[in-house]
């Protein structure tokens, strides 16, 4: 366990890093004159924005306007004001199941409910953690978890149902497979699930995730017509491919977190951006292969939250609020872990509050902190692996934190 010295200091970073958050919230929500914040010079509310009014247009029955960009944003300067800068739909069309419900309520009020009931998602995943109350508390206000607040983007939701999934995964599979179909709503932050069902034997997982998966296909064409799923891959799919290959940079890089934008910084054109990220992604795959195989020796909730990390490295479209796996186990392998040095865990933990800086000049190295800090895990984990299979005492584990 670490000493009381340790865990004064590791209070004094999650303090510096709320404290910053409460900042920025501040600044989101003071208004310029003509009414956007002085935060991000858009509504507050930010890209909730498109999940409500992608809902509102599927109430409205005008779901077609989600697929044609100059109509959808029509639709949005008509709602919030014809200065709104450009946004455009990126969800698979089934995460307008959530967005529908939502969008019967008044904005304010809908991402009032969508901030506090993703957050309570998380809360319950943290719970599985077992970690002290203190510790669960500041963990909901991670530097992470905050930027996705501002954003209002769905990173607390989608971290509960990926770090649900693998921590369920070793006992109960069935249900790890239904939250790992359930996060087909942001599917790329899910690539590396498979491999690791197949690596643990998990087979009721994969069944599970395939009729999860297809269960949410059906209901959306029920509710929606199937020819949403035709407009997500004729439409938004190339839409999307399109904007994470934009010339670099673009302002909205200044949150990118990905191998793919590190390669465009690094002067590479697309394809050898993509060969970059490609062998990152490749990495991260024999990575997490590796410790799932089942005579692999590792506290199974640091396992899930290092493979967190791995899934943010995989894909090649992530953002600073999507790295809430990665600010829980910085903080969660620090607590467990007296190897790890107390200044660089620190700057690794609150480092999705301050990636924009360095990106916002247009250093793209946004993913080299959580690469680094993935390969040292990885490394250590490996020879402890490797000490418990030679009978040596091996006695890291999250539970000592508590």
């Amino acid at each position: 366990m670490r000493d009381r010295q340790d865990l004064q200091f590791a209070a004094v970073i999650a303090g510096c890093g709320i404290l910053v958050g409460l900042v920025y919230q501040f600044q989101l929500w003071t208004f310029r004159p003509d009414g956007y914040s002085a935060l991000s010079e858009r509504l507050a509310y930010w890209d909730f924005t498109n999940l409500w009014s992608g809902g509102r247009l599927a109430v409205e029955g005008r779901v077609d306007a989600i697929f044609d960009v100059e109509a959808y944003r029509l639709a949005l300067r008509g709602w919030f004001g014809f200065g709104l800068p450009d946004q455009e739909w990126s969800y698979p069309p089934s995460i307008l199941l959530i967005g529908v419900p939502l969008s019967i309520l008044p904005l304010p009020l809908a991402y009032g409910l969508w901030t506090a009931a993703t957050l309570a998602c998380l809360y319950l995943v943290l719970r599985n953690l077992q970690l002290p109350a203190i510790v669960t508390l500041a963990l909901l206000f991670s530097p992470a978890a905050v930027m996705n607040s501002i954003f209002g983007q769905n990173g607390a939701l989608t971290t509960a149902l990926l770090i649900g999934t693998l921590l369920l995964l070793p006992h109960r599979p069935v249900l790890a497979g239904i939250l790992a179909g359930l996060l087909t709503i942001k599917p790329h932050l899910g690539l590396l699930l498979p491999f690791c069902f197949l690596a643990a034997g998990q087979y009721r997982a994969i069944v599970a995730a395939i009729l999860t998966t297809v269960m949410l296909v059906g209901l959306t064409g029920l509710f929606f017509g199937f020819d949403v799923w035709l407009g997500f891959f004729k439409e938004t799919g190339p839409l999307m491919q399109k904007i994470m290959e934009a010339e670099y940079p673009q302002p909205y890089h200044k949150n990118a977190l990905t191998a793919f934008i590190l390669g465009r910084w690094l002067g590479f054109g697309i394809a050898g951006a993509y060969i970059l990220q490609a062998l990152v992604s490749l990495l991260a795959i024999i990575a997490s292969v590796r410790i799932w195989r089942p005579q692999f020796v590792m506290d199974n909730r640091l396992r899930a939250l290092l493979t967190g990390v791995l899934a943010i490295l995989a894909t090649p479209y992530a953002y600073s609020y999507d790295a809430i796996p990665y600010c829980l186990a910085v903080a969660c392998f620090f607590l467990a872990d007296r190897r790890l040095p107390r200044w660089p865990i620190a700057v690794a933990y609150l480092w999705p509050l301050f990636l924009h800086v360095l990106n916002g000049q247009g250093i793209g190295i946004g993913i080299l902190p959580l690469a680094i800090f993935a390969g040292v895990m990885i490394r250590l984990a490996i020879l402890d692996d490797r000490s418990a299979k030679a009978g040596s005492s091996v006695n890291i584990a999250l539970s000592k934190a508590s």
